[in-house]
C-alpha cells in the first residue's frame, strides 16, 4: 500500500470522525466564553497541595498564565 493510499484512507477517517462530532461541538461552543468575557472563576490548590489559589483574587491585578501537565 503506498504512502498516499494511506494518507486518503487517515483523511477519510477523520473527516467521518469529526462529521460525527460536529453537532456535540456546536453546543459546547454555545457555551464557551467569548473574546472579552471574563474567565469563570475557580480555585485549585497550590503545587504543594496546602494552599487554595482562586483566579478571582488575580482579577485586574496581572496577567494569568494557566498551565496543565508536566515539563519534566
Amino acid at each position: 500500500m503506498s504512502v498516499f493510499s494511506e494518507f486518503a484512507k487517515e483523511l477519510k477517517y477523520n473527516f467521518s470522525f469529526r462529521s460525527r462530532l460536529m453537532p456535540d461541538q456546536k453546543k459546547w461552543d454555545a457555551r464557551a466564553p467569548r473574546a472579552g468575557d471574563l474567565a469563570p472563576d475557580f480555585t485549585l490548590k497550590d503545587i504543594q497541595g496546602k494552599d487554595s489559589i482562586t483566579l478571582s483574587d488575580f482579577r485586574g491585578q496581572k496577567p494569568v498564565a494557566l498551565v496543565f501537565g508536566s515539563f519534566t
